[in-house]
């Protein structure tokens, strides 16, 4: 259904001026990079954004609800923090030479090495996740490698039908990625929706490109990385966490090895069904709110608001984040942060608020809209 959506938009609009929503939301990634280029530009956005009626003109400027919270920008790029705080020992050059290939795995000694891909939400949105990736990949005896130049998969240009401008965007992306994807480096990403993208909509939109299927077959998430590995979990026994999977992953790449490594902090784990509710920009949106809390309805406010008072809600997806901070005032953290311990300073003490479900002009709940989308 994604799919079909994306290309009856692309040709709805091709060579037409577009809603406003597919300009702000569908080139977030551009105004992030605009907005962190300069160190302490970000900084003063987020401050001025924070000011409740000037984020309801941007939102309404932009074609959102105004009743969504704004989102803020990364006041460092995370490719920069990674240059400061990730040691490379060899340079892309060196990389790709064949010397350092054995069994189709390229080595330094005996670490392992592998490619992390930060995607443009952790790049200029939220970079907690990478940040934890990076210290989770090098405990687990990891070397970790940065890709030379950020790339971007073009997912908010895909989601609202930009298919053009996507792939050109994925042209560049597939040119940094390919020499590590050759040389049987794992591929790393954070975000689940731009990982699938590099998994699935990549092979979709250049199904000729033998380069599009080798780079899908060399990405995985964080869990697929370490699943079979012998890593430290934090000991969780007690707690409950309540988890929502990304509906993007969830289609694509499955929840089995996030689950395996969750099974092991000896925590209650209870993953929720369904979609948040947001679905990328959708919830976004103007005309939309309504369907999307009806949504969140089905399954993500009910688990908040029945979860224990010391629970934990884990989402890799930051549409999940999102959402659930939006709706709930509860804040989410991802796999990678639980694993480096963040839960030990997490209170879950908001409570998720009920709010009013919409009822369409036959009567029925808005909830079986979302349910039937």
């Amino acid at each position: 259904m994604a799919q079909y959506k994306s290309e009856v938009l692309h040709r709805t609009y091709k060579g037409k001026v577009r809603p406003l929503s597919h300009y702000s939301l569908g080139w977030l990634p551009i105004w992030g990079k605009a907005l962190t280029a300069v160190p302490g530009v970000s900084a003063i956005a987020n401050a001025a954004l924070s000011l409740r009626p000037l984020a309801k003109l941007v939102l309404a400027g932009g074609g959102m609800d105004t009743r969504r919270g704004m989102v803020s920008f990364n006041t460092q790029r995370f490719s920069r923090w990674a240059k400061k705080n990730v040691t490379e020992a060899q340079a892309r050059d060196e990389l790709v030479g064949e010397h350092y290939v054995r069994s189709s795995t390229v080595q330094r000694g005996h670490r392992p090495q592998v490619l992390l891909w930060a995607d443009s939400f952790s790049e200029y949105l939220s970079d907690a996740g990478a940040r934890a990736t990076v210290a989770v990949l090098e405990a687990a005896g990891f070397e970790v490698l940065l890709p030379e130049s950020q790339a971007c998969c073009g997912l908010t240009l895909i989601s609202t039908g930009q298919l053009d401008a996507a792939r050109a965007r994925l042209t560049h992306t597939m040119e940094v990625l390919v020499p590590y994807a050759q040389k049987g480096v794992p591929i790393v990403g954070i975000e689940p929706s731009c990982t699938a993208v590099l998994r699935s909509d990549l092979k979709d939109l250049f199904p000729d490109d033998t380069r599009a299927s080798l780079i899908a077959a060399r990405t995985s998430t964080i869990a697929e990385v370490l699943v079979e590995s012998d890593i430290d979990v934090p000991d969780l026994s007690g707690r409950t966490i309540v988890v929502q999977p990304h509906c993007h992953q969830h289609s694509v790449m499955g929840f089995a090895a996030d689950r395996k490594i969750l099974e092991r902090t000896g925590a209650t784990i209870r993953e929720l069904a369904g979609c948040c509710g947001l679905a990328g920009n959708f919830g976004m949106e103007a005309g939309h709110y309504e369907v999307s809390v009806a949504v969140a309805e089905n399954a993500l406010l009910p688990g908040l608001r029945d979860a224990p008072e010391n629970s934990i809600f884990l989402a890799d997806g930051y549409s999940c984040r999102t959402q659930a901070n939006d709706l709930a005032e509860v804040q989410g953290m991802t796999l990678s942060q639980l694993l480096t311990g963040g839960a030990a300073s997490v209170e879950y003490s908001a409570r998720a608020k009920r709010l009013p479900v919409a009822r369409t002009e036959a009567g029925a709940p808005a909830s079986m809209i979302g349910r039937a989308m």
